[in-house]
C-alpha cells in the first residue's frame, strides 16, 4: 500500500529538492512536475516525472490530465496571478494545496522578537515580499469563501551545499581566498537565522497530508541565529582563510549603488530575524536543527572545491564590492 500522493511543482530547487527526497524517504507517492531542464540536484528514481512549463496553463493542464493528489505543493508560484491559476486548476483535485511564501513577508523590520506566525505581514522595501503577501491574501480569501484547502509555508534563509549565503555567492569566497576584503551590511552584529534545506524538509514534509494544517500558516526555520560577522568568519575558516578583513557598509549605501542587492538587504537580510518555531514543532515534534552554519559552511566550500567550474566570479558585483571597500574601509 503506497503512502499519500503528493505533486511537487518545481522539485529541483534548493528547498524543493530536499523536500522531494524527504517525502520519498517518508513513503509518500511523489510526482514532480517541472520543465526538466536541470539535473543539478538529482530527483530520486522512485519519483514520477511530468514535464511542462507551468507558466503555460494549457501545458500544465495537459501534463496533469485528470490526475488527483492528496497534496499539491507549488514551489514556483511568486505572484497572485500564478496562485489564482493554481486555485482554479486544483480546486477539487487535492485535499491540501501548499504555497511557499517567505519569512521576508513578515513586518520588516519587526517591532518585536522572536517572530511568530501572528507577526503582521508588511514589507515596504522588497517587491518579492509584497508579491508573496498578496498571494497569501488571495489564498486566505479562497479558504474563507470557498473552503480551498490551503496551507502557507514561510521559509527564511534556507540553503544547501550549492548556495553561499552572501549576495554574489562564490564571488565572496573568491575574495576571501584572494585576500580581498568582504562587504558585510551594517555593523555585522544583526542576528540572522539560517536553515539547512535537509532540516527544513523534515518540518515541511511533516505538515503534508495533515488536516490540522489546513487554513494555517507556518514558518519553518532553524534555531541558530549567528551574526553576519560570524557567518563570514565561519566561511573564511571553512575556506582555509586565516586573516579575513571585513568592511562594514550601511545597507542604504549598498542600495544606492545596486538597487537589487539593496532591496534584498533592507527588505530582508539586514534586519535581525529570530523565529519561534513552536507552531510547527507542535505538529512535527521531530523537526529540529541538526546542521549548524559551521558544518554547512564546510559542505558548501567542499562542493565548490570539488569542481572548479563552479567557482564563477560575478565581475560586476566584485567591482561594486571594490568600490564599497574603497569608500567605507576604516584606515
Amino acid at each position: 500500500m503506497s503512502g499519500p500522493s503528493v505533486l511537487f511543482i518545481g522539485g529541483s530547487g534548493i528547498i524543493s529538492a530536499a523536500c522531494v527526497r524527504e517525502a520519498v524517504e517518508q513513503g509518500f507517492d511523489v510526482t514532480v512536475l517541472n520543465r526538466g531542464e536541470t539535473d543539478k540536484r538529482p530527483i530520486p528514481e522512485a519519483v514520477t516525472r511530468l514535464q511542462a512549463d507551468v507558466s503555460d496553463r494549457t501545458a500544465l493542464e495537459g501534463a496533469i490530465g485528470d490526475r488527483r493528489w492528496d497534496v499539491v505543493v507549488d514551489f514556483v508560484a511568486f505572484t497572485p496571478d500564478q496562485v489564482q491559476r493554481d486555485v482554479e486548476v486544483f480546486t477539487g483535485r487535492t485535499r491540501q494545496y501548499v504555497f511557499i511564501s517567505s519569512a521576508s513577508a513578515y513586518q520588516t523590520p519587526a517591532t518585536h522578537l522572536p517572530i511568530t506566525e501572528s507577526t503582521p505581514l508588511k514589507n515596504p522595501f522588497w517587491q518579492y515580499s509584497r508579491d508573496k503577501i498578496a498571494c497569501e491574501d488571495l489564498l486566505v480569501e479562497a479558504y474563507r469563501e470557498d473552503d480551498f484547502p490551503m496551507t502557507i509555508i514561510r521559509p527564511s534563509h534556507t540553503y544547501d551545499e550549492t548556495l553561499v549565503p552572501f549576495s554574489g555567492g562564490w564571488t565572496v569566497l573568491g575574495r576571501m581566498r584572494a585576500g580581498k576584503p568582504v562587504v558585510v551590511c551594517g555593523d555585522g552584529s544583526s542576528l540572522w537565522t539560517i536553515t539547512h534545506a535537509r532540516d527544513f524538509a523534515v518540518g515541511f514534509v511533516g505538515l503534508l497530508d495533515r488536516a490540522e494544517a489546513i487554513g494555517e500558516a507556518f514558518h519553518i526555520t532553524g534555531d541558530e541565529a549567528p551574526t553576519w560577522d560570524r557567518i563570514a568568519h565561519e566561511f573564511a575558516a571553512a575556506a582555509g582563510v586565516e586573516d579575513l578583513e571585513i568592511v562594514h557598509v550601511p545597507s542604504d549605501a549598498i542600495d544606492a549603488l545596486d538597487a537589487d542587492w539593496g532591496a534584498s538587504l533592507l527588505g530582508d537580510k539586514a534586519n535581525t530575524s529570530v523565529f519561534d518555531n513552536t507552531k510547527v514543532q507542535t505538529l512535527v515534534p521531530e523537526f529540529a536543527q541538526t546542521t549548524s552554519i559551521r558544518q554547512g559552511a564546510r559542505e558548501i566550500v567542499a562542493w565548490f572545491d570539488a569542481d572548479p567550474s563552479r567557482q564563477v566570479t560575478d565581475e560586476r558585483l566584485d567591482g561594486l564590492m571594490d568600490q564599497l571597500v574603497e569608500r567605507w574601509r576604516v584606515r
